[in-house]
């Protein structure tokens, strides 16, 4: 049986596709969750993919992740800017976490370019739009292999 890896999204992710699509393409979120889940194939993985517009919900997967020892892909959408509840969860992991995000939130807003995330992540993937998740995927298993 295939590893798995939890692919965790954060709010307004599921809007992918009508959402602002000069920053986030056109791809939908289910198209998005298929990608992933061929990418992780072809990489001996399994990709559990979720999205919440809930921080408590995501706090609850991460939880899910930390007891079951699962690496985490997490775009944490929004919350990367100031949830502490959600970089507490994430501080529990012990297996590795990637940060990813579909734009560079460093080519954006100044709010954007915080992360409380990213000091708890073992790298964050940023600005290769769907493409932050493929490399994300990648590094996951390689660190699994």
């Amino acid at each position: 049986m295939n590893a798995t890896v939890l692919v965790l999204n954060g709010p307004n992710l599921n809007r992918l596709g009508t959402r602002e699509p000069e920053i986030y393409g056109s791809t939908t979120f289910s198209e998005l969750t298929e990608i992933c889940e061929r990418h992780a194939q072809v990489h001996n993985l399994k990709a559990d993919v979720r999205q919440t517009n809930s921080e408590a919900e995501l706090i609850g997967w991460l939880h899910e992740a930390a007891d079951a020892k699962l690496p985490v892909v997490l775009n944490p959408a929004a919350f990367t800017h100031y949830s502490y509840a959600v970089r507490d969860a994430c501080s529990m992991l012990t297996a590795p976490l990637i940060e990813v995000h579909i734009s560079n939130p460093s080519a954006r807003e100044e709010f954007r370019h915080n992360s409380v995330i990213s000091g708890v992540a073992l790298g964050t993937i940023a600005g290769f739009g769907m493409d932050s998740y493929r490399m994300a995927i990648e590094q996951i298993a390689r660190l699994n292999g």
